[in-house]
Protein backbone atom coordinates (compact mmCIF):
# COMPACT_ATOMS: atom_id res chain seq x y z
CA UNK A 1 0.00 0.00 0.00
CA UNK A 2 1.19 3.49 -0.82
CA UNK A 3 1.62 6.03 1.96
CA UNK A 4 -0.04 8.64 -0.25
CA UNK A 5 -2.14 8.21 -3.35
CA UNK A 6 -3.99 11.05 -5.04
CA UNK A 7 -6.82 10.49 -7.50
CA UNK A 8 -7.49 13.41 -9.86
CA UNK A 9 -6.97 15.79 -6.93
CA UNK A 10 -8.19 19.23 -7.98
CA UNK A 11 -8.56 22.62 -6.32
CA UNK A 12 -10.16 25.64 -7.96
CA UNK A 13 -10.45 29.20 -6.66
CA UNK A 14 -13.14 30.90 -8.77
CA UNK A 15 -11.61 30.94 -12.26
CA UNK A 16 -8.15 29.80 -11.14
CA UNK A 17 -7.18 26.12 -11.10
CA UNK A 18 -4.51 25.83 -8.40
CA UNK A 19 -4.17 22.04 -8.65
CA UNK A 20 -5.39 20.26 -11.78
CA UNK A 21 -6.26 16.52 -11.60
CA UNK A 22 -3.12 15.56 -9.73
CA UNK A 23 -2.28 11.85 -9.64
CA UNK A 24 0.65 10.91 -7.41
CA UNK A 25 1.80 7.81 -5.55
CA UNK A 26 4.27 8.03 -2.67
CA UNK A 27 5.76 4.85 -1.23
CA UNK A 28 5.91 4.15 2.49
CA UNK A 29 9.17 5.33 4.04
CA UNK A 30 10.05 7.37 0.97
CA UNK A 31 11.52 10.88 1.07
CA UNK A 32 9.51 12.55 -1.67
CA UNK A 33 10.06 16.13 -2.83
CA UNK A 34 7.47 18.37 -4.43
CA UNK A 35 9.07 21.06 -6.60
CA UNK A 36 7.80 23.94 -8.68
CA UNK A 37 8.06 27.69 -9.08
CA UNK A 38 5.78 29.97 -7.04
CA UNK A 39 2.17 29.33 -7.97
CA UNK A 40 2.82 25.79 -9.25
CA UNK A 41 0.37 24.31 -6.74
CA UNK A 42 2.74 22.79 -4.16
CA UNK A 43 1.35 24.56 -1.08
CA UNK A 44 -2.25 23.98 -2.13
CA UNK A 45 -1.47 20.27 -2.58
CA UNK A 46 0.08 20.06 0.90
CA UNK A 47 -2.89 21.87 2.43
CA UNK A 48 -5.31 19.41 0.84
CA UNK A 49 -3.25 16.38 1.89
CA UNK A 50 -3.08 17.66 5.49
CA UNK A 51 -6.84 18.38 5.52
CA UNK A 52 -6.47 22.14 5.93
CA UNK A 53 -8.57 22.75 2.82
CA UNK A 54 -10.95 20.51 0.88
CA UNK A 55 -10.44 19.66 -2.78
CA UNK A 56 -12.91 20.87 -5.36
CA UNK A 57 -12.92 17.38 -6.83
CA UNK A 58 -10.94 14.18 -6.65
CA UNK A 59 -9.58 12.59 -3.48
CA UNK A 60 -6.39 11.52 -1.77
CA UNK A 61 -5.64 8.58 0.48
CA UNK A 62 -3.03 8.64 3.26
CA UNK A 63 -2.25 5.10 4.40
CA UNK A 64 -5.65 4.21 3.02
CA UNK A 65 -7.56 7.03 4.73
CA UNK A 66 -9.55 9.39 2.49
CA UNK A 67 -9.03 13.13 3.06
CA UNK A 68 -12.71 13.58 2.16
CA UNK A 69 -14.32 10.81 4.18
CA UNK A 70 -11.84 10.20 7.02
CA UNK A 71 -10.08 13.52 7.74
CA UNK A 72 -9.79 12.81 11.47
CA UNK A 73 -8.01 9.53 10.73
CA UNK A 74 -5.67 11.38 8.37
CA UNK A 75 -4.86 14.02 10.97
CA UNK A 76 -3.95 11.33 13.50
CA UNK A 77 -1.20 9.91 11.27
CA UNK A 78 0.42 13.10 9.94
CA UNK A 79 2.78 15.74 11.26
CA UNK A 80 3.31 19.15 9.66
CA UNK A 81 6.27 21.50 9.99
CA UNK A 82 5.09 24.64 8.16
CA UNK A 83 7.25 27.16 6.33
CA UNK A 84 6.55 29.72 9.06
CA UNK A 85 8.24 28.19 12.10
CA UNK A 86 5.27 27.31 14.33
CA UNK A 87 6.72 27.65 17.82
CA UNK A 88 5.57 29.64 20.83
CA UNK A 89 8.41 32.20 21.16
CA UNK A 90 8.02 32.91 24.87
CA UNK A 91 7.93 29.26 25.89
CA UNK A 92 11.03 27.18 26.45
CA UNK A 93 11.92 24.31 24.13
CA UNK A 94 10.67 21.85 26.76
CA UNK A 95 7.42 23.76 27.22
CA UNK A 96 6.80 23.86 23.46
CA UNK A 97 7.32 20.11 23.19
CA UNK A 98 5.23 19.31 26.25
CA UNK A 99 2.46 21.56 24.92
CA UNK A 100 2.33 19.43 21.77
CA UNK A 101 2.36 16.28 23.87
CA UNK A 102 -0.75 17.63 25.58
CA UNK A 103 -2.40 18.29 22.23
CA UNK A 104 -1.83 14.63 21.34
CA UNK A 105 -3.02 13.46 24.79
CA UNK A 106 0.21 11.63 25.61
CA UNK A 107 0.54 10.05 29.05
CA UNK A 108 4.18 11.01 29.68
CA UNK A 109 4.74 14.46 28.12
CA UNK A 110 8.06 15.05 29.88
CA UNK A 111 9.49 11.71 28.80
CA UNK A 112 8.29 12.11 25.24
CA UNK A 113 9.65 15.67 25.06
CA UNK A 114 13.06 14.45 26.18
CA UNK A 115 12.99 11.57 23.69
CA UNK A 116 12.18 13.78 20.70
CA UNK A 117 14.62 16.46 21.85
CA UNK A 118 17.42 13.91 21.95
CA UNK A 119 16.53 12.72 18.44
CA UNK A 120 16.80 16.25 17.05
CA UNK A 121 19.78 17.43 19.09
CA UNK A 122 17.74 19.81 21.25
CA UNK A 123 18.70 18.46 24.69
CA UNK A 124 21.32 21.20 25.39
CA UNK A 125 18.75 23.98 24.78
CA UNK A 126 15.71 22.50 26.53
CA UNK A 127 15.42 25.36 29.03
CA UNK A 128 15.95 28.19 26.53
CA UNK A 129 13.05 30.24 25.26
CA UNK A 130 12.28 29.50 21.63
CA UNK A 131 12.74 33.14 20.60
CA UNK A 132 16.36 33.09 21.76
CA UNK A 133 17.29 30.14 19.53
CA UNK A 134 19.12 30.43 16.25
CA UNK A 135 17.16 29.91 13.05
CA UNK A 136 18.53 26.39 12.71
CA UNK A 137 17.45 25.38 16.20
CA UNK A 138 14.04 26.96 15.71
CA UNK A 139 13.55 24.79 12.63
CA UNK A 140 14.69 21.74 14.61
CA UNK A 141 12.13 22.59 17.28
CA UNK A 142 9.39 22.98 14.68
CA UNK A 143 10.19 19.55 13.25
CA UNK A 144 10.40 18.05 16.75
CA UNK A 145 6.93 19.39 17.51
CA UNK A 146 5.64 17.76 14.32
CA UNK A 147 7.23 14.44 15.39
CA UNK A 148 5.81 14.37 18.92
CA UNK A 149 2.72 12.46 17.83
CA UNK A 150 4.80 9.76 16.08
CA UNK A 151 3.38 10.55 12.64
CA UNK A 152 3.48 8.00 9.86
CA UNK A 153 3.68 10.81 7.29
CA UNK A 154 5.60 14.06 7.83
CA UNK A 155 5.20 17.22 5.74
CA UNK A 156 8.21 19.56 5.71
CA UNK A 157 7.45 22.85 3.98
CA UNK A 158 10.65 24.74 3.09
CA UNK A 159 12.45 23.41 6.22
CA UNK A 160 15.79 25.14 5.55
CA UNK A 161 14.51 28.47 4.23
CA UNK A 162 16.78 31.32 5.37
CA UNK A 163 19.31 29.10 7.14
CA UNK A 164 23.06 29.48 6.74
CA UNK A 165 25.13 26.77 5.08
CA UNK A 166 26.12 24.96 8.29
CA UNK A 167 22.62 25.01 9.77
CA UNK A 168 21.23 23.74 6.48
CA UNK A 169 23.78 20.91 6.38
CA UNK A 170 22.90 19.90 9.96
CA UNK A 171 19.21 19.86 9.10
CA UNK A 172 19.90 17.75 6.01
CA UNK A 173 21.56 15.14 8.25
CA UNK A 174 18.54 15.21 10.53
CA UNK A 175 16.10 14.76 7.64
CA UNK A 176 18.18 11.90 6.23
CA UNK A 177 17.96 10.16 9.61
CA UNK A 178 14.17 10.00 9.22
CA UNK A 179 14.37 8.04 5.96
CA UNK A 180 12.68 4.67 6.19
CA UNK A 181 11.18 5.50 9.60
CA UNK A 182 8.54 7.93 8.40
CA UNK A 183 7.28 8.96 4.97
CA UNK A 184 8.55 12.50 4.35
CA UNK A 185 7.04 14.99 1.89
CA UNK A 186 9.45 17.87 1.33
CA UNK A 187 8.85 21.15 -0.48
CA UNK A 188 11.85 23.31 -1.25
CA UNK A 189 13.16 25.90 -3.68
CA UNK A 190 16.73 24.66 -3.19
CA UNK A 191 17.49 22.30 -6.05
CA UNK A 192 20.65 21.05 -4.35
CA UNK A 193 18.58 20.14 -1.30
CA UNK A 194 16.03 18.19 -3.32
CA UNK A 195 18.77 16.34 -5.19
CA UNK A 196 20.71 15.50 -2.03
CA UNK A 197 17.77 14.22 0.01
CA UNK A 198 15.07 12.82 -2.24
CA UNK A 199 14.30 9.28 -3.28
CA UNK A 200 11.97 10.68 -5.93
CA UNK A 201 10.87 14.13 -7.05
CA UNK A 202 7.63 15.45 -8.51
CA UNK A 203 7.79 18.67 -10.52
CA UNK A 204 4.60 20.72 -10.81
CA UNK A 205 3.77 23.52 -13.23
CA UNK A 206 0.54 25.53 -13.38
CA UNK A 207 -1.17 23.07 -11.04
CA UNK A 208 -0.32 20.03 -13.15
CA UNK A 209 2.17 17.24 -12.60
CA UNK A 210 4.98 17.77 -15.12
CA UNK A 211 7.20 14.84 -14.18
CA UNK A 212 7.80 12.40 -11.31
CA UNK A 213 11.02 10.39 -11.15
CA UNK A 214 14.43 10.01 -9.52
CA UNK A 215 16.94 12.85 -9.82
CA UNK A 216 19.12 10.81 -12.16
CA UNK A 217 16.25 10.03 -14.51
CA UNK A 218 15.07 13.64 -14.44
CA UNK A 219 18.54 14.77 -15.50
CA UNK A 220 18.57 12.19 -18.30
CA UNK A 221 15.16 13.37 -19.48
CA UNK A 222 16.42 16.97 -19.60
CA UNK A 223 19.73 15.90 -21.18
CA UNK A 224 21.96 17.54 -18.57
CA UNK A 225 24.13 16.46 -15.63
CA UNK A 226 23.06 19.50 -13.59
CA UNK A 227 19.82 19.01 -11.67
CA UNK A 228 19.02 22.72 -11.36
CA UNK A 229 19.48 23.13 -15.09
CA UNK A 230 17.28 20.08 -15.64
CA UNK A 231 14.53 21.66 -13.55
CA UNK A 232 14.76 24.94 -15.50
CA UNK A 233 14.69 23.17 -18.86
CA UNK A 234 11.69 21.03 -17.96
CA UNK A 235 9.67 23.87 -16.47
CA UNK A 236 10.44 26.14 -19.42
CA UNK A 237 9.79 23.33 -21.87
CA UNK A 238 13.29 23.51 -23.34
CA UNK A 239 14.50 20.19 -24.74
CA UNK A 240 18.22 20.95 -24.86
Amino acid sequence: MYAIRTANLTKKYKDTVAVDQLNLQVKKGELFSLLGVNGAGKTTTIKMLSCLIQPTSGDAFLNGNSILHAPHAVKRIIGVSPQETAVAPNLSVRENLELMCGVHGLDDPRGKAEQVAALLGLTPVMTKRAKTLSGGFQRRLSIAMALVGDPEILFLDEPTLGLDVLARSDLWDLIRSLKGKVTVILTTHYMQEAEALSDRIAIMKDGKLLLCDTTEQIKKTAQTDDFEQAFVRLVKGVSK
